[in-house]
């Protein structure tokens, strides 16, 4: 099976494209950027013309659609390239596969942040309501999925994650940033300071090893109709994980508060409820977001 995977170049790439090569795929990646794990086409999301060449110079079984801004904090400061890249990049992708003769499956990757918020964990027939532009543009996207799986019997499947971390992801996203901090004033040998948002926001963080994992399984099945939660099903407080983090280091750490990494708008809690993923596909985690801290922290301290 040949796996088309735009966005390669991204955190969550070279860990997808490892999943897949190591369950006997022919992975191709595509990125406006280079990177070292793969070959790598060059195609620009947004360039309807650059996709639609790709896709039929490699004629995937499978695509999985990676290229997005990902992040909640970046969706603010630029909606409408969060829209432009999530919402258009996914439609330029799903123009150019309809036309094939073999039709690939596809796989569009959401996000818990689709959901209106709530006080327990999330199941997949709870209400949409996105209330930032990330988590809109991904309930528009899996619109589209859903009006070209209907009208063209695309097999186009969908997937809504919770948070999920490791080795790789930017230090622009809040656990990347505190275990890079807290490796810093370790490797100094002197005390500092960890400048931090808001703590007692829980979340449902995944290793991002779990996250492909399911992917690859979802986009196997022959169900596309299914639209599925991946998530470890465990909320901690950011404040319990910066607690685990700070234990690497035997340096004296302040926490300092930092006004500036608050959000507009922040949901206290986000858990994922995974039974129909574990029942339907048989799956479940196999790693802790503890063990992606340790990782990461021995990471930055290298």
């Amino acid at each position: 099976m040949k796996v088309l995977i735009f966005g390669a170049s991204g955190f969550v790439g070279s860990y997808l494209a490892k999943e897949f090569e190591e369950h006997g795929c022919d992975v191709i990646g595509c990125d406006i950027k280079e990177t070292n794990s793969m070959q790598v086409k060059y195609a620009d999301i947004l360039d309807a013309g650059s996709v639609e060449r790709v896709i039929k110079e490699t004629k995937p079984d499978m695509i999985a659609d990676l290229a997005a801004v990902s992040s909640v904090a970046q969706s603010w400061n630029i909606p409408q390239m969060t829209f432009s890249v999530n919402v258009i990049g996914a439609l330029n992708i799903l123009e150019a596969a309809r036309r094939l003769e073999n039709s690939p499956k596809i796989l569009f990757v959401g996000s818990s942040e689709e959901y209106k918020a709530s006080d327990t964990p999330i199941s997949e027939d709870y209400p949409l309501s996105a209330n930032n532009p990330y988590g809109i543009s991904k309930a528009a996207q899996e619109s589209l999925a859903k009006v070209y799986r209907e009208r063209f019997g695309m097999k186009i499947y969908c997937v809504r994650p919770f948070n999920h971390t490791g080795v790789g992801q930017s230090d622009s996203f809040v656990l990347p940033s505190f275990c890079k901090q807290v490796a810093q004033i370790e490797k100094s040998g002197k005390a500092g300071v960890i400048k931090v948002g808001n703590l007692s926001a829980k979340r449902d963080f995944s290793h991002v090893k779990d996250i492909v994992r399911a992917y690859r399984m979802i986009l196997e099945s022959d169900d596309c109709e299914t639209v599925y939660n991946v998530g470890s099903g465990i909320a901690y407080s950011l404040k319990d994980m910066l607690d685990y983090i700070m234990k690497f280091s035997r340096q004296n750490i302040t926490v300092e508060v930092d006004p500036k990494r608050y959000r507009p708008v922040d949901t206290p809690f986000i858990c994922c409820d995974n039974n129909l993923t574990q029942s339907k596909l048989g799956w479940k985690p196999q790693f802790s977001v503890f063990d992606a801290l340790r990782e990461m922290v021995e990471k930055y301290i290298k």
